[in-house]
């Protein structure tokens, strides 16, 4: 992902006429180059200022940037001609000016840490000079709830981000993306104690947080109806490929800065992807200001965890910054008993700004997991069904503890790339290469052994387990680029921030399964643990998969008259897939090229509201063979049209959207009575979502979030049985509240409910209706100081609940959690 805080379309450095000519510095043309937040600026306001003028607040939204562009704007929209030398500005940076300023206020905020003083000449003419050292200094200045300075890849005070690249690959307003987005901040994924991504995502609107149950490998989730599990994540902008076997990328929540999910196609800025959206992790990255923190934790399942965040300058002159952020975790899984859920984390990260214009950020982690393999299903007699010998307790762990586990390390270096060739032109390029190793073993298809099968009904016949071992040794590497030139201008009333992309990726997947063996039942009801496992010593699944994509894509947000924006791009890329078989002895290759498409209008009332509507595309290869000719089908695409409205009252910390959108997923690979593959599926997802996030009053939280989904059907298939019925196991409805208020003598409550609603699972396979169910969240918070305590409990009623089955077997949820929390910051 990009670093730093690309220019503004509204930026007015290419403005003609009087616009231009009451904004420009006296004797000079375009002021140049960017700065970064420092020292406090030393100011000297004249009493010739008009009193009242000075105490009129005006609402600015002015991004970080060029110090000259930052003033350019912010004299045209106050009307102040600047006068002064233009060598004052060269070379620096304003960190912007987003709230309700009086016009002293905002010039103070704009000249921090650059060294300007500025005096008032006339009512209307401010003149810069420089500052001496017996001026005056004076104190930051305390704006509104806005914030001073929100960047799309860096930190957000509280739940509320106004920013984000996730949708433009800019740094973008989220008032002007045409695209339902949802920001998860670092603030909200601790206050709710998320300790895993899914859980983070547990109070987003689109997103099915746990589709398959208390499972402890993965993080797997549905967006808007469809699978994301693959092809997988993004962190910092660039894709977490997975193959669609059994091992995928890790993240840590306690690395992440900000989750976005972007909702629908988005194939024209990533790619090939998933209809639903993508979901882009964004990793802390090192900072100026000083971070010092040390965490401790301890709770249910035997957890313990330590962990710390070190960031700030490394050198005096603020040219080189870094950050540490490592975790230990040592903990239990939520059932069985000893079954290990441990986790190390270590993630180095380091900026480089060697002037002005150019920075250079690299990061790095590595992952180490080492997690007892659970699924959390049973059979669907005791868990959907009745059972003669009553329900099988969620808590329950069918595996064996010698055998089920999840071990995988992974590694991953890269950087963030950003130079900013003049007040129009920036070159970015972005770029990772990772690793990882997984040892997987399991048990699948749980069955109940009759064991009486004179009395078919016997409770006997419901209470013996049998098991299928499986084995999966993968590895995987990866190695991703994004070149992106960025281009900023204005003519007249037109204002256009022009992107052009060109990324690579490849990724290399090695994959040994083993499907079934010997093992032993167990008793569900009173497991006892030991039986000698053994794997068949054949491979189903023996290959070498290399996915390999070359995009270039094109994007022009086009602003006309501060009121409307028009978003358009399109992207042509080339897919390669090639599959080594070791078993068969036989290597294919197949090539796809495919055209993403994407448009977008906005229109910006003024008033803080912003009605939206939206077309976009995506597209994934597919490696199934069409036996009519002999080769690959083609691609699977979506498509999606949406219509939306934002608001955002001004001054406020808080946002608001509701979305109706038209879903499909056109051209993926059923298989009719006969088992013969045709590429003629189809699935329609129709809804409205809403959200909230919002400081509805001093030092409260508030997140909501609705999902109503009436449709998610089968539309066409070359299984005739399927059409009509419900593709995935997503409820029609799903909603989601949290809200937490903090006393002024430190003491912090917050209480959240998530509803899941009824379905007959995947495909409406299930036998009876799964229930509906409600789960509560609760924390309590203590601060003084540097030192903060907290308690969060998730599932506080520790309630049984089945979030999947089918036609054989059933999924429970997750359990109850209790984790308390010790940071010290100094």
């Amino acid at each position: 992902m990009p670093v730093g805080n690309p220019y503004h379309p509204t930026d007015l450095r290419h403005e003609t006429g009087p616009a231009r000519r009451a904004s420009r510095l006296a004797g000079t043309g375009l002021l140049t180059a960017i700065t970064l937040a420092g020292p406090l600026l030393w100011a000297q306001p004249a009493a010739a200022q008009n009193q009242a003028e000075s105490q009129a607040r005006t609402s600015f939204n002015i991004p970080a940037g060029a110090l000259s562009s930052a003033l350019n704007r912010f004299a045209a929209q106050t009307g102040l001609y600047l006068a002064g030398a233009g060598e004052l500005t060269q070379g620096k940076k304003s960190n912007g000016l987003t709230g309700e300023y009086t016009v002293h206020e905002g010039l103070q905020q704009l000249l921090t840490g650059s060294g300007i003083r500025f005096q008032f000449s006339g009512s209307n003419t401010v003149t810069l000079t420089q500052a001496t050292d017996n001026a005056v200094t004076l104190a930051p200045v305390t704006v509104n709830a806005e914030g001073i300075g929100e960047s799309a890849y860096g930190p957000v005070e509280g739940f509320t981000a106004k920013r984000s690249a996730t949708g433009s690959k800019t740094d973008t307003p989220i008032l002007e993306i045409p695209q339902s987005i949802s920001v998860i901040t670092a603030d909200q994924v601790k206050t709710t104690g998320a300790t895993t991504l899914k859980e983070a995502l547990s109070y987003t609107p689109g997103v099915s947080a746990t589709p398959w149950g208390n499972d402890s490998q993965y993080d797997w989730v549905y967006l808007r109806g469809f699978d994301a599990y693959s092809p997988g994540f993004y962190q910092d902008g660039l894709q977490l490929r997975n193959s669609g076997n059994w091992a995928v990328w890790q993240t840590e929540n306690y690395g992440i800065e900000r989750i976005e999910y972007l909702r629908g196609p988005s194939s024209v800025l990533y790619g090939q992807n998933s209809a639903g959206g993508l979901i882009n992790v964004v990793s802390k990255r090192p900072t100026q200001d000083p971070i010092r923190e040390i965490s401790a934790q301890i709770g249910t399942d035997n957890r313990k965890q330590i962990a710390t965040d070190l960031s700030g300058q490394a050198d005096d002159d603020g040219k080189w910054l870094y950050r540490l952020t490592a975790l230990k975790r040592d903990a239990d899984l939520s059932v069985g008993d000893d079954l290990p859920n441990d986790r190390t984390y270590i993630a180095p990260s380091l900026t480089w700004r060697p002037s002005n214009d150019t920075q250079l950020t690299l990061l790095a982690e590595y992952l180490d997991m080492k997690v007892a393999s659970n699924w959390s299903n049973f059979p669907l007699e005791g868990t959907l069904l009745s059972n003669p010998n009553g329900d099988i307790p969620a808590s329950t762990f069918w595996g064996e503890p010698d055998f089920s586990r999840y071990n995988q390390k992974q590694w991953m270096i890269g950087y963030l790339f950003e130079h900013h060739l003049n007040d129009t032109w920036t070159l970015r390029q972005n770029a990772r290469y990772g690793e990882f190793d997984t040892d997987y073993q399991s048990f699948y298809s749980p069955r109940f052994v009759t064991v009486n099968a004179g009395d078919p009904g016997a409770r006997e016949n419901f209470r013996l387990l049998d098991r299928t071992p499986f084995g999966s040794d993968e590895s995987a590497s990866q190695f991703t680029l994004d070149n992106q030139v960025e281009a900023h201008w204005r003519s007249g009333r037109w204002q256009h921030t022009l992107l052009l992309g060109l990324d690579y990726q490849r990724s290399d997947f090695d994959v040994t399964a083993y499907w079934g063996g010997a093992v032993d039942p167990i008793d569900v009801f009173n497991p006892v643990y030991g039986s000698p496992v053994t794997l068949t010593a054949s491979p189903f699944i023996d290959a070498n998969t290399v996915l390999k994509q070359t995009g270039f894509y094109l994007q022009d947000q086009i602003k006309f008259d501060e009121h409307w924006v028009l978003a358009l791009g399109g992207r042509f890329d080339r897919a390669v897939i090639e599959n080594d078989d070791q078993l068969t002895n036989s290597n294919d290759k197949q090539s796809d090229e495919h055209f993403s498409g994407r448009a977008g209008l906005v229109y910006l009332v003024g008033n803080g509201l912003a009605p939206y509507i939206s077309y976009s595309e995506s597209f994934s290869p597919t490696a199934t063979i069409n036996p009519a000719t002999g080769n690959p089908f083609d691609p699977e695409t979506g498509r999606q049209y949406e219509m939306g409205m934002r608001y955002q009252p001004p001054g406020a910390s808080s946002t608001y959207s509701i979305a109706a959108f038209d879903l499909v997923r056109q051209n993926y690979v059923t298989y009719d009575t006969g088992f013969a593959p045709r590429n003629t599926g189809e699935v329609t997802v129709r809804g409205i979502e809403l959200e909230a996030v919002a400081e509805v009053l001093p030092n409260t939280n508030l997140k909501a979030a609705y999902s109503w989904t009436p449709e998610a059907d089968v539309t066409d298939s070359a299984n005739p049985s399927e059409i009509g019925k419900r593709s995935f196991n997503y409820a029609e409805h799903q909603f989601s509240l949290w809200s937490d208020y903090t006393f002024g003598f430190g003491l912090k409550l917050g209480a959240g409910a998530r509803y899941t609603g009824s379905t007959y699972g995947a495909n409406e396979e299930a036998p009876a209706k799964i229930p509906d169910y409600t789960l509560i969240d609760a924390l309590i918070g203590y601060q003084t100081g540097p030192w903060e305590l907290a308690v969060n409990a998730r599932n506080l009623t520790n309630k049984e609940y089945l979030s999947n089955c089918n036609d054989a077997e059933c999924y429970y949820g997750e359990t109850r959690s209790v984790i308390g929390t010790v940071n010290y910051r100094w």
